[in-house]
């Protein structure tokens, strides 16, 4: 079984627009309404193939009751915690060409009694887990080490701690050493100050995330794929997408089929592609089921270093203090 937790869970509404224009009166042409948040949308899209989960879920206000009752409607295993901020909306701007344009509120502050129900809470879920999944970003005044102190609390208890997140909370939970970090292309330069470039930058990014403590590296490029490094090997692999229609919440499908996979070697990396290749053609946030997925055009190899990226970064400061 795995086991999400969501600090900041969402509402996520995407509406499809012809164009945005600042100052203009704009006309949606469609609107979805899902629920949201990274850990959230990993059990989402286990449930969607039969993988069974249980996610952790804070909620608040009407949006959170709302959240609820729509997770309720998917029939999502989840232990709900009541908290007195509301649930946090989000705002997805989709054009024609795919190009997105997201607006995220930052969500309201956990009180440190709502952050040790909601820790009780994944502690009394995950002795039934193989794997505990912390992902999304942090509320306002949450600590910054909130998952890396999950990572030492399950490490005993030979539970693997998957991290999705970025900045300090990255950085912190690095030093716990997580079973694996699955930083996109810009949370990798960021949390390592590297311009990246080709897949060479990549691997080499994901090796300073290595020796900074993380145990395996899934960096996921966008339409450029995805590299993994572990201590068995490092592979690349691509999904093509005939027609693109929404990434938001494909990061997500892909670390739920690594996971389901296994969560190692080119096999789950082969699934995880295909799992977010499948989200990416599908609207707003929905996670894709077995009709969706296709593997057959996944390739996975290991990486060409001088192969360019479609969409490279230059350096990223490191944050200073």
């Amino acid at each position: 079984m795995i086991l999400t937790l969501t600090l900041n869970p969402s509402l996520d509404r995407t509406i499809a627009i012809a164009a945005l224009e600042r100052g203009a009166v704009i006309r949606a042409a469609a609107a979805h309404l899902d629920p949201g948040g990274k850990g959230v949308n990993v059990s989402r899209a286990l449930l969607a193939n039969d993988v069974a989960s249980r996610a952790v879920v804070p909620y608040g206000g009407d949006e959170g009751r709302q959240l609820v009752r729509l997770l309720a409607a998917e029939g999502l295993d989840m232990v709900t915690v009541p908290v007195a901020g509301p649930t946090r909306s989000n705002v997805t701007l989709a054009e024609p060409d795919g190009t997105i344009t997201k607006i995220n509120e930052p969500g309201t502050a956990l009180s440190p009694a709502e952050l040790d129900e909601i820790a009780d809470a994944v502690l009394a879920a995950a002795h039934q887990a193989d794997w505990v999944v912390a992902s999304g970003s942090l509320p306002p005044e949450v600590p910054a080490d909130v998952y890396a102190r999950l990572c030492r609390r399950f490490a005993g208890a030979g539970i693997h701690v998957a991290v999705d997140t970025s900045g300090p909370a990255l950085a912190c939970a690095l030093g716990a050493a997580p079973a694996l970090v699955k930083p996109n292309l810009e949370e990798l330069s960021a949390a390592t100050g590297m311009p990246i470039r080709r897949l060479g930058d990549v691997v080499e990014a994901a090796g300073k995330l290595r020796a900074a403590g993380a145990r395996a590296v899934l960096a996921s490029l966008g339409a450029d794929g995805a590299v993994l490094v572990e201590e068995g090997g490092v592979w690349y692999g691509e999904a093509p997408v005939t027609e693109p229609r929404s990434p938001v919440g494909a990061g997500d499908a892909m670390l739920a089929g690594f996971l389901a996979a296994g969560g190692r070697g080119p096999g789950s990396l082969a699934r995880a592609l295909a799992w977010g290749a499948a989200a990416v053609g599908l609207p707003g946030s929905r996670m894709p089921g077995p009709a969706d997925i296709a593997q057959d055009h996944v390739t996975v190899h290991p990486p060409d270093p001088d192969r360019p990226l479609s969409a490279p970064l230059p350096e990223i400061p490191l944050p200073h203090g």
